[in-house]
């Protein structure tokens, strides 16, 4: 039960508008996630290349993205225990030092065994990275600008889409797949020592019965002052049922990157299979992941107009309707349009699901391990979709892929629709 002071100093923290700390906090946070975002894509480039060079086969590069996915399981998993009960800051450091030596370890793999456990490893690290860092955004943000800037990060962090798809076709293409390893761990290494002094979340301060600490944050946050309080503000903070919240932030963060993963994850492969050049292959890809940006801007701003259940559950059920499309197209123009077009929508519900609503449908005290959870369990599933994609690509037409996604979203889009609650402007508990 929070006492008389403590929701003197969360009203504080709600009301404060953004600050110089704000903003620092906004751009080390956007920074790791643009990284995590262009190190996904970089996996999907690195996997066609090593295929493509006999440096492994077809199963040996599903194998290298499942344990990638399987990596960021359990490092979704150990953070949201560690942040709920160690504290955000510490989490939210020490991840990418793994990752950066690691991945940096794993440009110099001697063979295909080598490059599979140094992803692993590697996996582990950046797994903290969505879980802290949307976290952050959300406890730091004023409760009424929440869907805006947690809006603002994801189009941001998914900048990394089409970034890091370029910047993988340029330096692929002219030094081979190890050198793009180099960079994303020497641009790790850098972001972990420009992370060091980033403050401890005040949330988690006073839940803790830090006070004196948290006070001495939240005067820093305040030296912009504070917007009136509005209706949002003055609102009692609304209370989900951690078994309701979990169902329905599981389903949506889970839909949402299972989606993404196996088509973006596959893109370069499946159209290699259509007899496009590797090289070419990769460029269609990259211009496709422009929609990710574009797709995270327009949630942004639906997500705070519409209501952020509103948003979700249209852009679930367009996502399965051009989903479809997609699979049947067999133009050039087509296919890049049409995946432009579900790459958009996927960005959307990236941005409205796993950067806004699931942090928001958790309390404090367990929003890490609410959060660490459902992207764990997403995780997980995409650690076995290349096996499934395998299997289909093998056995079944690819347009199969594309029905599979269909369903996924169909489904998610009930869920959501039945049980999820309304958070928009809601305070935080």
């Amino acid at each position: 039960m929070m006492t008389a002071n403590n929701y003197t100093l969360t009203q504080r923290i709600d009301t404060a508008k953004e600050s110089p700390l704000f903003y620092k906090i906004f751009a080390l946070v956007g920074a790791g996630m643009m990284l995590d975002a262009a190190d996904v894509y970089m996996a999907s480039t690195i996997n066609s290349s090593i295929i493509a060079t006999h440096f492994a086969t077809l199963n040996q590069g599903s194998t290298f993205l499942s344990v990638g996915f399987l990596g960021l399981f359990i490092g979704s998993i150990i953070t949201g225990y560690l942040g709920d009960f160690f504290g955000r800051r510490a989490t939210y450091h020490w991840n990418l030092l793994i990752f950066s030596i690691a991945t940096l370890i794993g440009a110099f793999s001697i063979n295909i065994e080598m490059l599979i456990a140094t992803r692993f490893i590697a996996a582990i690290g950046l797994g903290a990275e969505i879980v802290t860092g949307y976290s952050m955004i959300s406890e730091f943000a004023p409760v009424n600008k929440q869907g805006k800037w947690s809006g603002m990060i994801a189009i941001i962090a998914n900048l990394g889409a089409p970034l890091g798809l370029l910047l993988s076709t340029i330096l692929i293409g002219n030094y081979g797949w190890r050198s793009m390893f180099i960079f994303i761990g020497l641009c790790a290494f850098i972001l972990f020592f420009c992370r060091r002094n980033l403050p401890e979340s005040p949330r988690w301060l006073i839940q803790h019965g830090r006070k004196e600490e948290a006070q001495s944050i939240i005067e820093k946050l305040e030296l912009k002052g504070h917007y009136d309080e509005d209706q949002s503000t003055n609102k009692n903070a609304m209370t989900i049922n951690k078994g309701r919240g979990l169902l329905v932030a599981i389903t949506a963060v889970s839909a949402s990157l299972l989606c993404q993963y196996t088509f973006t994850s596959w893109v370069p492969t499946l159209l290699a299979g259509r007899g496009i050049s590797i090289i070419h292959s990769m460029w269609f890809a990259t211009i496709m992941m422009i929609g990710a940006p574009i797709g995270a801007f327009i949630g942004s701003l639906l997500i705070d107009r519409l209501g952020h259940k509103f948003t979700i559950v249209p852009a679930f059920i367009l996502t399965a309707i051009a989903g479809i499309a997609y699979g049947f197209e067999t133009t050039a123009f087509g296919t890049i349009a049409n995946g432009f077009i579900l790459t958009t929508l996927l960005y959307i519900l990236i941005a409205s699901n796993v950067s806004v609503y699931a942090p928001e449908l958790f309390a404090t005290n367990y929003r890490f391990r609410g959060t660490g959870f459902a992207n764990g369990i997403a995780k997980l599933l995409t650690t076995l979709s290349p096996y499934m994609v395998l299997f289909i690509i093998t056995k079944y037409n690819p347009t199969m892929i594309f029905f599979i996604i269909a369903g996924i979203s169909l489904f998610a889009a009930l869920i959501v629709g039945f049980f999820g609650p309304e958070t928009k402007q809601q305070p935080i508990k």
